[in-house]
């Protein structure tokens, strides 16, 4: 009885720890899935699979940190800020999205770097507040870069 019972709490705990460590993988990702998407769909999908097996945060780290590294691809960052944008189209003003087209126009000829969207993105978060994007490493990174 007493073996039956360690063995129940042992399951119980490591149940716990995959629990807590999925969440806190699933929290990073939260964060980062727009970054990651901005350097490469490929393994932005790679680390959407991975999510849905029995992640491991310092894997998951690993993987992100590897995006990161990529150079700016302004295809990728298009993608990624047009995936950004679905959460403003129902609310944004029809000048507001010609606004962000005029942009991603200007971004992809080359003519403006990608942090005149995110400061765009930015202008349209003080308007249209959304606690998941203002998460987002992405934009959270920009405001550190101006803060400095």
């Amino acid at each position: 009885m007493v073996k039956y019972q360690q063995e129940n709490s042992d399951k119980e705990k490591m149940a716990s720890m995959k629990n807590r460590e999925k969440t806190e993988c699933e929290k990073l990702w939260t964060e980062e899935k727009y970054l990651v998407l901005s350097k490469s769909q490929n393994i932005y999908k790679q680390i959407r699979e991975y999510l849905k097996v029995e992640p491991k945060l310092e894997s998951l780290k690993e993987m992100i940190e590897a995006a990161k590294r990529l150079p700016e691809n302004r295809m990728e960052g298009i993608n990624a800020f047009q995936h950004i944008w679905g959460y403003f189209k129902k609310e944004a003003e029809p000048e507001e999205k010609i606004r962000f087209l005029e942009l991603i126009a200007d971004y992809q000829k080359e003519n403006i770097e990608q942090e005149a969207i995110i400061r765009y993105i930015q202008e349209l978060l003080l308007k249209y507040p959304n606690s998941y994007l203002q998460n987002s490493s992405i934009i959270k990174e920009m405001k550190n870069k101006e803060n400095r």
